[in-house]
């Protein structure tokens, strides 16, 4: 893995986490937090989205789709969690 990958993983997991906290309230991380929020979104998301049989293409936007959608689906789940 070059640079270059290490670097569109960082832009897309920061972009990721910072959309995932607007769309979730209450959320507002930063940018290190956004980094690791979209990431581990993006890990959330592989791991459930192709067992469900749903898919976003290639690309930078399915990308970013892809990443905040399972950043979305892990602060869900983290907010359950606090809860209880």
């Amino acid at each position: 893995m070059g640079i270059e990958s290490i670097l569109v993983i960082i832009i897309i997991g920061a972009i990721a986490g910072w959309l995932a906290g607007q769309l979730i309230r209450g959320f507002g991380f930063g940018l290190l937090g956004n980094i690791v929020v979209g990431v581990l979104g993006a890990f959330v998301a592989g791991l459930i989205f192709p067992v469900i049989g749903l898919g976003f293409g290639g690309g930078l936007i399915g990308s970013i789709i892809h990443a905040t959608l399972g950043a979305v689906i892990l602060l869900f789940l983290i907010r359950l969690v606090k809860r209880v």
